[in-house]
């Protein structure tokens, strides 16, 4: 690929695969309704839903390692296999038994192994200086999904509660994994993919060391945190409340409207990181995300229609954070060990999301859902605060001062 070229035939298939797996992927958005279908509690979805993470959190560094030794695109494949495995297998639970929480680590590690790699062989293929706007633009692809996922589950779900319905829930995920899968297959393979480094905790230790990204890190965790209210929470919340409007579904307006608007701000904005500054950019989405947090607090049984508003706030700093603090994350790791990369951005993200589920899901059980807005809201804030200040000029400098005489003058 030319340094001026970025949109290609192997690009445009990137954005399908996009789009279908999270569509896809999506339609869990629901999973809090099979665990109270199940008979789980408010507590318990945040249980389920943040062990699900922890596995995965702890094979971040192998998977990364993986899409290093074995290549991207073999990796990609095994994650839509082992997602479409989390998806059926739950058609055998027939109560809450604790083979749900390995069900949930099966979506979440091949989630884990599918985004890696995806954005392992994104970054390798594309300009480095139109980076962050290739991620944007590839994260259009998951918005476009995002609009008809959660939508077509709450067509599914939106009548009483049936067996039935959960089935059809569970085959659609399952089933949809084929489409992406096979899209990957024909994707241009990279020249020397897969370059024989060592698998090992060790090893992915010594390489995010040495190519250590720094505070961004902080901001993938608050990130994570703040997923968990729409994409964990969301549903219980419109059932406990209740919010309805009639002939509207509310978990499709919201997602409608985050994701809708989430499209337009990528696709305006898309030049925008690279030339005003990733850094400004990104602190912006996190005091929109903030924000949004904060204003789910205006919607209830009275005022359904407000969701519009957290939707449109919390799609803008989710429109402006991901692919800004994710570019800024991979800047520093060179494409042999760009897996390895991928892998500590994502890895962060889930461990936000691993802390976020229990704890969101107890303050909501214990104090109600206005605390649990509150604190993603003060929690995504704060860090706000914290990365502004350490990403500073003068004290980025002092960092790498540091660094390079704890670790002998290799400075990152």
């Amino acid at each position: 690929m030319t340094p001026s070229r970025l949109y290609d035939r192997n690009f445009a298939i990137i954005l399908a695969i996009q789009a279908s797996f999270v569509l896809t992927s999506t339609l869990m958005a629901h999973y809090a309704r099979w665990i109270d279908f199940l008979g789980g509690s408010l507590g318990q979805v945040g249980w389920i839903m943040g062990a699900g993470t922890i596995l995965s959190l702890f094979l971040r560094p192998r998977i990364g390692q993986w899409i290093d030794r074995l290549g991207a695109r073999r990796i990609w494949v095994a994650g839509y296999g082992l997602f479409a495995i989390g998806c059926v297998g739950n058609l055998l639970l027939v109560d809450l038994h604790p083979t749900i929480y390995l069900l949930r680590v099966c979506l979440m590690v091949g989630t884990a192994l599918i985004f890696s790699s995806l954005l392992t062989y994104l970054t390798q293929i594309v300009p480095s200086d139109r980076r962050t706007e290739a991620i944007g633009i590839i994260g259009v692809g998951g918005h476009i999904g995002m609009l008809l996922g959660p939508l077509l589950g709450d067509l599914l779900l939106s009548a009483e509660p049936a067996r039935g319905n959960f089935v059809v829930l569970f085959l659609a995920a399952g089933g949809g994994c084929a489409v992406p899968a096979l899209l990957v297959c024909i994707l241009r393979p990279l020249p020397g993919q897969g370059s024989g480094s060592a698998v090992g905790l060790a090893s992915f230790l010594r390489t995010a060391r040495e190519h250590w990204p720094g505070m961004i890190l902080l901001v993938n965790f608050a990130f994570g945190f703040c997923m968990t209210v729409p994409f964990v929470f969301l549903v219980s919340y419109v059932d406990q409340v209740p919010l309805r409007i009639q002939g509207t579904s509310i978990i499709g307006l919201f997602f409608w409207c985050y994701a809708g608007w989430g499209i337009t701000l990528r696709i305006v904005l898309r030049r925008v990181p690279d030339r005003l500054g990733r850094r400004k950019v990104l602190l912006a989405g996190m005091l929109f995300m903030s924000v949004g947090m904060f204003s789910f607090q205006l919607v209830d049984a009275a005022h359904p229609w407000m969701i519009v508003v957290p939707a449109l706030l919390a799609g803008t700093g989710h429109g402006l954070m991901f692919h800004t603090m994710t570019s800024l994350t991979l800047g520093l790791f060179p494409d042999a060990v760009r897996g390895t990369g991928s892998a500590l951005a994502l890895m962060t993200c889930d461990l936000g999301m691993l802390a976020g589920a229990p704890i969101l899901g107890q303050i909501a059980d214990a104090h109600g859902f206005s605390w649990m807005f509150s604190t993603a809201a003060l929690f995504c804030l704060v860090v706000a605060g914290v990365y502004g200040c350490s990403s500073i000029p003068v004290w980025q400098e002092r960092r790498r001062t540091r660094f390079a005489t704890a670790s002998g003058g290799n400075a990152p």
